[in-house]
């Protein structure tokens, strides 16, 4: 077939060819397989994408091309990508031959489609000829909306989300403090927290006080919500 690769310029013609022999025998089978069929050089651009990836994002695999890395900012969700992107840097840093990664990621073709959940998974896909990682692969899987996995992954980035943002936040409790946020988050009264630690009523109801105000927690649920997201109860 000879697809053409605009990459790799600095490569021996032997490993272009190689390598484009290679894109090749993917581009062969690709309609076997469901969902999207991507290859990223080292900076994550697209060096080839399936036709129905491409088709689903309705564009031309040198539009692609020409896209560079804009293509992130205009087809996937940033907040998630905060995820699974140090993984694929960890993926292509051990650089095992064996290894894949898995996540979920959100894609859209416009901003004026809804995001739709996949699953993907990445390997390294073609390396030079000292064995340093040049292409990976991803197969992208769309999860349907309807299934409750799809449910699941929301919830995952939301929390994911808060864990990393609230983190500055819940890292100013003092050890203490995060004691008694897990009693508070399970409902434990301002006399029971201080029967259980050894303190006045007093000293816990101020801590209580501290802790919603360092965590501007208006409500039991913030209480709870941080709680659980670190992993107190």
């Amino acid at each position: 077939m000879n697809t053409p690769v605009p990459f790799g310029e600095h490569l021996s013609s032997t490993l272009r060819q190689e390598m484009t022999a290679r894109i090749d025998s993917i581009r062969a089978i690709e309609e076997n397989f469901p969902g999207a069929i991507i290859i990223h050089d080292l900076e994550g651009k697209v060096v080839y994408m399936s036709r129905w990836g491409r088709e689903h994002l309705g564009i031309t695999l040198e539009g692609l091309r020409q896209m560079g890395l804009e293509y992130y900012e205009r087809f996937f969700n940033g907040e998630d990508a905060k995820d699974y992107v140090p993984k694929i840097m960890g993926l292509l840093e051990r650089n095992n031959n064996e290894e894949f990664i898995s996540f979920f990621q959100q894609v859209r073709q416009s901003p004026a489609h809804s995001w739709s959940w996949y699953l993907s998974a990445v390997k390294i896909f073609f390396r030079d000829e000292v064995g340093r990682p040049l292409l990976t692969l991803t197969h992208a899987l769309p999860v349907d909306a309807q299934h409750h996995i799809a449910a699941k992954a929301q919830r995952l980035l939301e929390e994911n989300n808060f864990l990393r943002n609230s983190y500055p936040v819940f890292n100013q409790l003092t050890r203490r403090e995060k004691e008694i946020l897990r009693l508070m988050a399970l409902g434990e009264s301002s006399a029971h927290i201080a029967a259980q630690l050894y303190i006045s009523e007093k000293t816990a109801k101020t801590h209580r006080k501290n802790i919603r105000k360092k965590l501007q927690a208006e409500n039991n649920y913030d209480i709870t919500r941080y709680a659980q997201a670190f992993d107190l109860i």
